[in-house]
């Protein structure tokens, strides 16, 4: 199967058609791509969609759940620190 390519944070990763971001990540060797505002790392925890963990910001949006927000090729990532609300 063909690769895409997506950025997190500038640096490029490969990804597969029909990944979710957070196996993309996951696949790539990213354990983590938010803090909590105490400086705890999250990244997939449940890989359903029901724990809030794995947000990330998705071609400017920001709070998509990695688990189940699709890949595309040039996707541009970026990781954050906080809660959903961005405080």
């Amino acid at each position: 199967m063909p690769e895409l390519e997506m950025s997190l944070d500038g640096v490029p990763l490969p990804a597969r058609p029909g990944q979710s971001v957070g196996a993309a990540l996951a696949a790539a060797g990213v354990a983590s791509w938010r803090t909590t505002r105490d400086g705890r790392p999250r990244g997939l925890f449940c890989g359903i969609g029901i724990c809030f963990d794995c947000l990330i910001t998705a071609d400017g949006v920001p709070n998509q759940r990695a688990c189940l927000t699709p890949v595309h090729e040039g996707m541009v990532l970026e990781t954050g620190e906080g809660e959903r609300d961005g405080n």
